[in-house]
């Protein structure tokens, strides 16, 4: 099982998240990822760097980690532009990139916890359509990128990324395994090992298809004996993603980097 790190870059500039991929680099994370949120407000921050652009200078500052989003929200980019996108990267990243894509928060019965993924769509322009319409937009999304990705004229990726397809509950498991490379999901969920296995038997090659799951970041995850590793082993995930907001603590990823090299280092 490979562990990553997504860095939340929040009121932070970027030299302070090029030090932290520099030392989870050279901790050993396998990976980096980075949200895609276009106002700061929606972690309670008063700005935020662009998600794609921040993963482009990650991966010129890097040379063999993965790098990719988590996830990209398909309604913030036309599917033409973001298959341009993606090819682009990918050729940039020399073929790291895993491209994460998701619906989007749903408007939520009343607001909620999801009023602020509402107003940052509002705040562009955009509205927020029902669950249904979302799942259909990232499918959408993917037919048309991958139709781009072998048209004439259009930038092929070498190879094509992986698409990674965030999954809460079991019509999104579906559709991610239907039209997915991979599934990411919560390390905690409840019923991750049912969503894996719907995925799995959605219809496309399960011996290739790629378990994504996320959480916060914290030393249990350290131990690739513990419970909670061996839960995750056990539903078949592939990649451990840790999220870390600012202000990033290098020392702290640093700490964690010993930890996954084990005792000898």
């Amino acid at each position: 099982m490979e562990v990553d790190l997504r860095l939340d870059p929040f009121d932070t500039p970027w030299p302070e998240i090029r030090d932290a991929v520099r030392a989870a680099v050279d901790g050993g994370f396998a990976g980096i990822w980075t949200p895609d949120h276009l106002d700061g407000r929606v972690f309670g921050a008063s700005q935020v760097l662009e998600c794609w652009t921040t993963l482009t200078a990650v991966a010129v500052s890097t040379s063999d980690v993965k790098v990719g989003p988590l996830v990209l929200n398909v309604a913030n980019r036309d599917p033409g532009l973001l298959a341009s996108m993606a090819a682009t990267l990918q050729d940039i990243a020399g073929g790291r990139l895993l491209l994460g894509l998701g619906a989007g928060g749903g408007a939520g019965a009343g607001g909620g916890a999801r009023a602020p993924l509402r107003r940052e769509q509002e705040a562009i322009g955009r509205t927020v359509p029902t669950d249904s319409v979302r799942r259909a937009q990232v499918e959408a999304c993917v037919q048309e990128m991958r139709r781009l990705w072998n048209a004439p004229g259009f930038l092929r990726p070498d190879p094509a990324p992986p698409v990674v397809i965030a999954a809460f509950g079991p019509k999104m498991a579906e559709l991610a395994g239907r039209i997915g490379d991979g599934i990411n999901a919560p390390a905690s969920h409840p019923r991750l090992g049912e969503l894996v296995a719907i995925a799995r038997d959605a219809g496309r090659d399960s011996a290739r298809f790629l378990v994504t799951v996320y959480s916060e970041f914290h030393d249990r995850w350290f131990d690739v004996d513990s419970p909670a590793r061996a839960e995750l082993a056990a539903a078949g995930v592939d990649r451990l993603i840790l999220y870390l907001g600012p202000p990033f603590d290098v020392t702290r990823i640093d700490r964690a980097g010993r930890l996954l090299r084990g005792p000898s280092a």
